[in-house]
């Protein structure tokens, strides 16, 4: 569970600022997106062997 302590008088966008800040920085938001819908392992070989290729391509250059 993730925590952000408010102080008294801070408004609550700066809280809410602060939530999605630490949210991203622990990859809850990352991992939710992930889970939204069923992959086939098939499917996510495929991605991770493109995404390997795009990188190596990348590194090439």
């Amino acid at each position: 569970m993730t925590y952000v302590k408010v102080r008294t008088g801070d408004s609550i966008d700066k809280a809410l600022r602060a939530l999605k800040k630490k949210l991203d920085k622990e990859g809850v938001m990352k991992a939710a997106k992930a889970h939204r819908y069923y992959d086939k392992p098939s499917i996510k070989s495929r991605a991770k062997s493109k995404a390997a290729l795009k990188y190596k391509l990348k590194k090439v250059r």
